[in-house]
């Protein structure tokens, strides 16, 4: 954890910010007069762990950065972060486990919070055949694999709005958690040559944006969902998500099901 901590006021203004709430809005949601809540933000008043844990609660504060909060107000953090390997994390990681492999013969993959590749089914490893190897050396990463020239991109038909697409989901993931590793992550991927401009992709284009990817086989269609886990008191498990893709049209559903 970073030590030269801000002080938590400053802190937690910053989020109330991120979040485009005034001060106002925060207290309303809260329950606590505005001005407690400018005290605060200003060094004026000390927040207790309790109205701390409240503010962050209403402001979404990931479990990671409420510890941060904690620890810049002189509370000790109370939120975990387990190993993925632990005997504790065994049942989420059997769920894990589950849930990939009854999405096979459709690729699936899970994911940590850099997109970074955590997990992944018998689907996956047919798509990326010809894929540099370094980009598969441990942490592999979703996004890195997906944009790289060495990686699926030259495979993808629709590149210029898939891309557009994952960059999207990037700028949001970064304006809600600041979080640095994802902006570096955001300047690399830039950089990557692609497309001038995305191009709308049929009628499905007008319901969700499909990743097609070219095989050997034909030009594989689908559609991506995404899944977090429901009510997580631990920061790894927070972080976990899962992609899953699956067949937006018959022709990839039979691809799917042949192998």
């Amino acid at each position: 954890m970073d030590t030269r901590l801000k002080p938590v006021g400053e802190l937690l203004r910053a989020w109330r910010e991120r979040r485009r709430l005034s001060q106002l809005a925060l207290s309303l949601d809260a329950g606590i007069s505005t001005r407690h809540l400018s005290y605060v933000e200003t060094g004026r008043a000390q927040p207790s762990r309790e109205t701390l844990l409240l503010l962050a609660g209403e402001l979404e504060v990931p479990l990671r950065e409420r510890n941060l909060l904690l620890l810049a107000a002189g509370y000790a953090p109370i939120f975990r972060e387990t190993a993925m390997q632990a005997a504790d994390f065994a049942p989420i990681r059997a769920a894990l486990e589950r849930i990939l492999a009854a999405h096979a013969p459709c690729p699936a993959v899970a994911i940590d919070r850099h997109w970074n590749l955590v997990a992944a089914n018998a689907g996956v490893a047919p798509l990326l055949e010809g894929v540099s190897p370094a980009l598969l050396s441990p942490p592999a990463n979703v996004l890195r694999l997906s944009l790289h020239p060495e990686g699926l991109a030259p495979r993808i038909v629709n590149l210029a709005e898939w891309r557009a697409h994952l960059m999207a989901r990037l700028d949001r993931q970064i304006a809600e958690s600041g979080d640095p590793a994802l902006l570096g992550l955001r300047q690399e991927l830039a950089g990557y040559p692609h497309p001038a401009e995305a191009q709308g992709d049929g009628a499905l284009g007008e319901l969700a944006v499909p990743l097609r990817l070219a095989t050997p086989g034909g030009v594989l269609n689908f559609i991506s969902t995404s899944m977090v886990f429901g009510a997580p008191r631990d920061i790894t498990l927070e972080e976990l998500a899962i992609e899953a893709f699956l067949p937006a049209d018959d022709a990839t559903a039979r691809a799917m099901r042949s192998g």
